[in-house]
């Protein structure tokens, strides 16, 4: 890992400073919005729209980039990204803030898919893996340290969107900088929806519903704590939470997952996150329970996300892996555009404690179609299922991309030595 940070390690501080940055736009967008006294459905819309334009982006800007150049789209991308967070407090509207994130979500979108196409290409076969792993961790930190450097201003001024906005001005320096030749962009076409649920109906539904239950962490978790009174230095511990728990669980979900049939995996971790989301439901003002619930429900969610990647690649042969690759990331972005307004529509109709219940409800649906397609079809036996790869729900499709080549090369001296064949799941 030390020689993976010695040649990379410019690159994986860009990243670092663009997740410091977006991952403070996150929470300001709840914290600031409750201060303008923008109802739960309003902030639902405005988070919605981050995800609209992510999911654009994903589609239409690696056909930017082979038409004007890499680098000239990540730095005009760069461009209105910094300008859209500081543009936030200027126009403090909820119709305005809706078409700010729609933009920064498209250009943070195409960012990513910037700078984890030179990652890749910066890394081999032999290191992928490592340098992915690397990638994400640094991805993990950059939210988690946003959430102290919110500390340190007040969200009623423009300072905190000033700093964020500096700091992801200031992440494409080491980028840009960087002794790498400009990789090429080739994401695959991705799968139809209808093929993708037919090759894995749990992998394809089962990560829609994730995409509703991570942007509603995400985007409504910020929300959620303006509106029952915590402090701000208490939301940003909140949201932290929710990102340390990913940290901590990761390795082990990941380490059970080549062990064991994901399935149940995936309806265990699905259990646990219900019971957290209820534990949170009813923990009323007491601190340490929200962010004890806050820890494991936030703490399955991206492993869970990693679960359903590595499972439908194990459905499916290993040259419709890139295509598939993109199909569930694009169904996790419906899900994230649809998970704000249904959280947000709870809130505004119940009170904010709906947050909570709405995971929970989520979660279950998640356990019970895990259950029941447990019933349907037989186990793939674990000698014959692709390698777990973390990979956050952040990420590009680029390095899902990626993450998916890593896990077939990784299997292949198995394969080879058992002759298998897979079946959907």
């Amino acid at each position: 890992m030390s020689k993976v940070l010695g040649g990379h390690w410019a690159l994986l501080l860009g990243i670092l400073l663009i997740m410091l940055g977006n991952g403070m736009h996150f929470t300001l967008i709840g914290l600031r919005g409750a201060i303008e006294g923008f109802s739960a459905t309003e902030l639902a819309i405005i988070t919605s729209g981050y995800f609209l334009g992510f999911l654009s982006g994903a589609r239409l800007t690696p056909e930017l980039i082979q038409r004007v150049g890499h680098v000239r789209v990540f730095a005009a991308l760069g461009s209105f990204v910094s300008a859209g967070l500081i543009a936030f407090p200027l126009v403090t509207e909820p119709w305005a803030w809706t078409l700010l994130r729609l933009v920064v979500g498209f250009c943070m979108s195409g960012i990513y898919v910037a700078a984890e196409s030179w990652l890749n290409a910066a890394s081999t076969n032999a290191t992928r893996g490592k340098v992915l792993s690397a990638y994400m961790i640094a991805q993990t930190l950059g939210i988690i340290g946003a959430q102290g450097l919110l500390t340190l201003g007040d969200a009623a001024t423009s300072v905190l969107f000033m700093g964020a906005s500096i700091l992801v001005s200031v992440s494409f320096a080491p980028i840009l900088l960087t002794v790498v030749a400009v990789p090429s962009v080739a994401v695959a076409r991705r799968m139809g929806l209808r093929e993708l649920f037919r090759g894995s109906p749990l992998g394809t539904l089962g990560i829609f519903l994730l995409g509703g239950v991570f942007a509603a962490q995400t985007g409504m978790g910020a929300v959620f704590g303006s509106q029952i009174g915590l402090t701000a230095a208490r939301i940003a511990l909140f949201i932290a939470m929710l990102f340390a728990g990913a940290l901590v669980l990761q390795y082990p979900i990941g380490w059970l997952s080549d062990r064991m049939d994901r399935r149940k995996l995936i309806f265990g971790a699905s259990c646990i996150g219900a019971a957290a989301s209820l534990l949170g439901w009813i923990a009323g003002g007491d601190l340490w329970m929200l962010m004890a619930a806050a820890f494991l429900a936030g703490g399955v969610t991206t492993p869970l996300y990693s679960l359903f990647l590595a499972y439908t690649n194990d459905a499916l042969p290993a040259e419709y892996m890139p295509a598939a690759s993109g199909g569930l990331v694009f169904t996790f972005g419906l899900g994230a555009i649809a998970g704000p307004m249904v959280t947000g529509w709870a809130m505004q109709w119940q009170d904010p404690f709906a947050f909570w219940l709405v995971l929970a409800v989520t979660f279950a649906a998640i356990a019970g179609y895990a259950a029941w397609r447990m019933t349907q079809r037989a186990v793939v036996p674990v000698e014959e299922t692709e390698s777990y790869l973390n990979v956050l729900p952040t990420a590009s499709v680029v390095a899902v991309e990626a993450a998916a080549e890593w896990s077939a090369d990784n299997a292949t001296g198995a394969e080879a030595g058992t002759g298998r064949s897979r079946d959907g799941g």
